[in-house]
């Protein structure tokens, strides 16, 4: 096996914005910022917008997430001409 092909596989914290949901696992995502979670030591944090904490189908309510126009982009885009 090569050396240093592979990512660097750790702990990261998922932190879902939308609903101040946490949750640490491991991953080989890149981030600069980092957060001290309950048991004391410094971990990457990543920043998501829906987890299972948030995610309509999961929490069985409705909420109205923002997708930044891309509903009106691809009307406009493949709109009849």
């Amino acid at each position: 096996m090569k050396s240093d092909i592979h990512p660097n596989y750790r702990d990261v914290v998922f932190y879902d914005t939308s609903s101040e949901f946490k949750f640490l696992t491991k991953s080989t995502i890149e981030t600069n910022e980092t957060i001290v979670w309950t048991d004391g030591n410094s971990y990457p944090v990543y920043k998501i917008e829906v987890s299972s904490e948030s995610h309509p189908f999961y929490t069985g309510k409705k909420m109205l997430l923002d997708t930044a126009g891309r509903v009106e982009k691809f009307n406009k885009r493949y709109a009849k001409k």
